[in-house]
């Protein structure tokens, strides 16, 4: 009795581990192959699916499918008392809050300068953007740098994180990360 106790105990002792490193099923694929076969056309595709002209619907859909299902969102700043705050949201908590206000006011970001470093499955981006409400706007209300982490499994890239901070009077942008000239 005691031999099947204690074989009992090694199963369930061996069983555990092991089913805590079975890997999750493997994510639901609905981007556009283009969106997603480099580095270069998912962050492509991300400005381009968040930009456009007021009353202009987004596609919250090809939104969502650039985005690895752990995927978080992290804007950050500063708040009234001077202290740097960030929070982390989901694509879809980003859909929900940020959406009306992008087609209501209008919004475009546009990448003006990039550079990323690459480790095997891994991207890192960080991607400088300036804002327009409407392509015809003369100077950009915004800018800012983007970090992106991206993930290749073998098929895709995915954007595992996407943390920002627009740029302040007391934050500029380095001039590394502007465009040269």
């Amino acid at each position: 009795m005691r031999v099947s106790i204690l074989a009992a105990a090694l199963v369930l002792a061996w069983a555990a581990p092991a089913a805590a490193q079975t890997p999750p099923a493997p994510p639901v694929d609905s981007a556009a192959a283009a969106d997603v076969a480099s580095p270069e056309a998912i962050v492509t595709a991300l400005y381009d699916v968040i930009s456009g002209d007021a009353g202009v619907e987004r596609d919250w859909d090809r939104f969502r499918s650039l985005f690895h299902p752990t995927a978080r969102l992290m804007p950050s700043g500063v708040n009234r008392e001077g202290v740097g705050v960030a929070r982390s949201i989901t694509p879809d908590e980003y859909v929900e809050r940020s959406g009306p206000m992008l087609t209501r006011d209008g919004f475009h970001e546009r990448e003006i300068a990039s550079r990323s470093e690459r480790f095997g499955h891994m991207v890192h981006v960080w991607s400088t953007y300036d804002s327009v409400r409407s392509l015809s706007d003369p100077a950009p209300f915004m800018r800012g740098i983007n970090s992106i982490q991206l993930f290749h499994d073998g098929s895709r890239w995915w954007i595992l994180s996407v943390y920002w901070l627009a740029e302040t009077p007391a934050t500029p942008i380095p001039a590394e990360y502007l465009p040269a000239g």
